[in-house]
């Protein structure tokens, strides 16, 4: 017993260690798991990728660990030496899952470091498809109208700088859509899709911001769609901006939504009956989009969110009229152009959502803002 707990307190002082003291795949604060085929400590949630992938994980505090095993943790140098390893070159526009996202994205980063060997800086053939600056295969998409998915090919040319794809899997017959990558951006939205492997497309057609909705039964497969559309992205940005560096054009390849979710909304005299819409905080755009649902294909209306510094406001609110709302949370965007009420089921989301958009208010303009300003409130 005297040496299991001397054996703990061992792991603990290593796992403070600056590199020690996050997961080593997602970033996760106060790592409690190790694993001792590889030296590197780990959350649970990487735990358990790591666990199914045949690697070695014990939990630090709950697990008995033997002397040998200490032993190869201590000569291991950690998470460190892993990354010098096993990261030695990861292309600058590979997504690095945090520590909430996914698990397609933490089990394919982690499977293309320790198994599949992808970042070591060893020449590999063929070369991942990532690098390739061309890919192409079938996804399943869901239709525009109904909630149908069909197969797809899609065709991704870095050269060409877009994403097409085709109703019939011949692409040498007209593509329904030419994709340009200048807009297209790609989250993962497993919930939301309805699958584990659920990718949201979207881009801006004509007037309007388009969303396709797209699975691949494999998670590599996904995982790799993913990947080239970032690379892509990435050296359209290169192009766009010559002078940009890394650290500026990496979080502009692709995004997450910083905040989704249902509210009610009203008509402009605020004595419309409100109705419950589908709301998605684009805040790289300044966009507050919304949809008769979630998957819808094109948003009903867009509010641009400026800054609040140019008169744009977020505030708690109670409507003077309330005609069909079933929900008592109010929230208050005063605009340029008008003002809108929402309303909120609970107070969490009332708050949760006053936060994201203060976020963007608190934001100076961007040059490109102002014609998404325009354009926005040109449409109205």
């Amino acid at each position: 017993m005297a040496g299991h707990e001397k054996n703990r307190n061992i792991l603990l002082e290593l796992v403070k260690q600056p590199d020690n003291s996050v997961c080593a795949d997602c970033g996760a604060p106060d790592p409690d798991w190790a694993s001792y085929k590889l030296g590197v400590f780990l959350c649970l949630n990487c735990s358990g990728i790591h666990r199914n992938l045949s690697s070695k994980v014990k939990s630090i505090k709950l697990d008995f660990w033997d002397d040998g095993l200490v032993e190869v943790m201590m000569a291991s140098n950690g998470n460190a030496k892993a990354c010098e390893v096993y990261e030695k070159a990861v292309p600058c526009y590979y997504y690095r899952p945090q520590r909430y996202d996914c698990i397609v994205l933490r089990e394919q980063w982690i499977r293309a470091k320790y198994e599949r060997l992808e970042f070591t800086g060893e020449t590999k053939y063929p070369p991942p498809s990532y690098t390739t600056g061309f890919y192409k295969g079938l996804l399943w998409k869901k239709e525009k109208e109904g909630s149908q998915f069909n197969q797809r090919k899609f065709v991704l040319s870095e050269k060409e700088f877009t994403l097409t794809y085709y109703s019939k899997e011949n692409e040498f017959k007209r593509p329904k859509a030419v994709i340009p990558i200048k807009d297209l951006n790609a989250v993962f939205q497993p919930k939301k899709i309805g699958h584990s492997h659920g990718l949201q497309l979207t881009y801006q057609n004509e007037n309007h911001t388009r969303n396709l909705f797209v699975y691949h039964e494999k998670s590599e497969e996904i995982g790799t769609w993913f990947n080239c559309i970032r690379a892509a992205r990435y050296a359209y940005l290169k192009t766009a901006y010559p002078t940009g560096r890394d650290e500026q054009l990496i979080p502009m390849i692709t995004r997450n939504y910083l905040k989704e979710g249902f509210m009610e909304k009203t008509g402009p005299l605020q004595k419309e009956t409100f109705k419950k819409r589908w709301f998605v905080l684009d805040s790289h755009n300044r966009k507050l989009l919304y949809y008769k649902s979630p998957l819808d294909a094109t948003e009903l209306g867009a509010i641009f969110i400026g800054p609040e510094s140019n008169n744009y406001s977020v505030k708690e609110c109670v409507p003077k009229f309330s005609i069909g709302n079933k929900w008592k949370c109010g929230v208050m965007v005063d605009t340029l152009e008008r003002q809108y009420v929402f309303m909120c089921e609970e107070e969490k989301e009332q708050k949760e959502w006053l936060s994201a958009l203060r976020q963007v208010l608190l934001r100076p303009m961007a040059p490109q803002d102002y014609a998404n300003e325009a354009n926005i409130n040109r449409k109205k």
